[in-house]
């Protein structure tokens, strides 16, 4: 087969010749671009190799660094005799707040723009903040109770929003169980920014009882009673002063009280007893106890 190319006749033969010179040429012009377009990158890349080798160094000695400070911060916890549920939150959070910061140095040697990142870390906070506000108040209110500790688990509060014995002490809420075993919740927030009494705060509590006599009763028997009352129960303390005295002269009664001391467990039959052995010692004895009395008068107007 003969190819006509203008005026001149070129054989088969040649004609592949010269395709295959062409085509090697071809072939050397791409590699030549593809090496020099590889010299090109060969800097680049080696700058980010370098680079990435020093972030997984920086990663390596951070993470080490960061479980050493979490253990020391574990055993501080510790010593300062922290609520486990208080010290387990703060090493959490602390732990994410380190590895953050580890994670924004990386961002930064690697040559990520970490401002931008913490310019829309802090625009979320600010919207999660606004919207979950009080269950943050109630929060930071538990984080204060399980610091300062005005009162642990089995202690009896009283506040204006219910009484009764600790059960739990969330970082939210407060749990306390009534004296009839009813349950009531009640916010941090509330008891870190009300008063409260912490009624076994103490190992030991003054009992006081006020007993009203007549006026005609022998006050000097009734003081007698009293204070044997106090002096036979072997539950009132005897290394503590017990006293009893005059407490107050009203309309109807003379009233005398007596005073002692005992153990926070054994308050209340204590003084139950004490009420019940006064009442029957006092009308055993003829003291009276006098009782609030209404005369009504009524008139016939028949006649």
């Amino acid at each position: 087969m003969i190819f006509h190319i203008g005026s001149n006749v070129l054989p088969e033969e040649t004609l592949g010749e010269l395709q295959q010179e062409v085509q090697e040429n071809l072939d050397q012009l791409r590699n030549n671009a593809v090496m020099e377009t590889l010299r090109s990158w060969a800097p680049e890349v080696i700058a980010f190799g370098i680079k990435l080798l020093i972030a997984l160094v920086i990663f390596f000695i951070g993470s080490r660094i960061i479980k050493l400070i979490y253990h020391m911060l574990n055993r501080s916890f510790k010593r300062v005799d922290m609520e486990v549920s208080l010290r387990k939150f703060l090493l959490s959070v602390l732990n994410a707040a380190m590895y953050c910061l580890l994670a924004f140095m990386i961002a930064g040697q690697i040559g990520v723009n970490s401002a931008s990142i913490v310019a829309l870390l802090g625009s979320a906070s600010i919207a999660v903040g606004l919207a979950v506000q009080g269950s943050l108040a109630n929060f930071a209110g538990g984080v204060l109770i399980l610091l300062m500790k005005p009162f642990r688990v089995g202690d009896y509060i009283v506040s204006k929003d219910g009484e009764g014995t600790v059960r739990s002490i969330g970082l939210v809420y407060t749990v306390l169980n009534t004296g009839d075993n009813k349950q009531v919740v009640i916010p941090n927030g509330t008891l870190s920014n009300s008063p409260l009494t912490n009624v076994t705060a103490m190992d030991k509590r003054r009992l006081d009882v006020l007993v009203g006599i007549g006026y005609h009763s022998d006050l000097k028997k009734a003081k007698e009673i009293m204070g044997r009352i106090f002096h036979s129960q072997e539950k009132v303390l005897k290394e503590e002063p017990i006293d009893v005295f005059v407490s107050d002269l009203t309309e109807n009664s003379v009233t005398i009280g007596g005073r002692g001391w005992t153990s926070i467990d054994d308050y209340w039959p204590v003084r139950w007893e004490i009420l019940e052995r006064v009442k029957l010692e006092f009308e055993a004895a003829g003291i009276e106890i006098p009782i609030s009395r209404m005369e009504v008068q009524v008139e016939d107007r028949r006649s």
